[in-house]
């Protein structure tokens, strides 16, 4: 069976590779420069989201798409690579998409992964939907700062969130991949382990030593703070409602499917801050 991974020199994607090699696989890295991936020690394809041309797909029986991070027409871009497989006869496709998809409050985000999702279901292509929810790297990656300034800062409030590292749902994607019986199944995927940015900020504090409270703002002054630190407004904007929808309990799960699908724990938040300090 060939399993082809996109985006695979992205965070993720380097990740799920990693993980299917461990599983005694050898996907295929579908990226736009395969220079870049020689290193994974797989084989490589050129593939762009924006061309997505079937004959990359050439043999492939399951696709892994990676949502992109371009947000420049996403579903657009994931419309080609369905279009691609469906053309190139790949079996089935794994989505990474949005924790609770279309029942989020988490609008910005989330629309692009719901037109996905119907397009993938349109396609008539067997899928599997990881519908994935926040990454502890999405808060650990700006420690940095954290510490300069003393303060986590967002709109949460006191909604819980539900992360877990990376690596595990990269894990999930290998056991997904390499087991057909997922095919027509969709996973609400979250870590075990549920806490405020409050609680993040204490343990951020607890772990450098340093003074880190949270600081709370209006989803407004958010979005503004985030395009004081250079991000672009509309990026910006999707950040900010995304932190204040979890408020609303868009980011909180406690089903712990992702555990049960890779058959430990999910990583505790307190090890992925312990080494994003590291």
């Amino acid at each position: 069976m060939t399993i082809a991974v996109t985006g695979a020199t992205g965070q993720l994607g380097r990740l799920a590779i990693a993980a299917l090699q461990a599983r005694g696989a050898s996907p295929v890295a579908l990226v736009r420069s395969p220079e870049k991936a020689a290193d994974l020690g797989v084989e490589a394809r050129a593939f762009d989201y924006w061309t997505a041309a079937p004959e990359a797909l050439k043999g492939v029986d399951t696709l892994v798409l990676i949502s992109t991070n371009d947000f420049n027409d996403r579903a657009g871009q994931h419309k080609n690579v369905i279009a691609a497989a469906k053309a190139a006869g790949v079996g089935r496709i794994i989505y990474t998409s949005i924790l609770k998809g279309d029942a989020s409050p988490m609008k910005l985000l989330t629309s692009d992964h719901v037109t996905t999702e119907a397009a993938l279901a349109a396609s008539g292509i067997p899928a599997t939907i990881l519908r994935n929810g926040w990454y502890s790297e999405n808060y650990t990656g700006s420690l940095g700062a954290a510490l300069q300034h003393g303060a986590i800062i967002g709109s949460a409030g006191d909604g819980r969130v539900s992360t877990a590292a990376r690596k595990d749902y990269a894990e999930a994607i290998a056991v997904t991949a390499l087991d057909a019986s997922h095919a027509g199944k969709t996973y609400e995927l979250a870590g075990d382990d549920s806490y405020t940015l409050a609680d993040l900020a204490a343990e951020v504090a607890k772990q450098s030593g340093k003074p880190v409270a949270f600081v709370n703002l209006p989803e407004a002054d958010y979005a503004k703070a985030l395009e004081g630190f250079g991000l672009p407004a509309g990026f910006a904007a999707v950040l900010a409602e995304s932190d204040f929808s979890a408020s609303k309990g868009s980011l909180f799960d406690d089903n712990r499917t992702l555990s049960r699908l890779i058959g430990r724990p999910t990583t505790p938040v307190a090890e992925t801050v312990r080494a994003a300090l590291a």
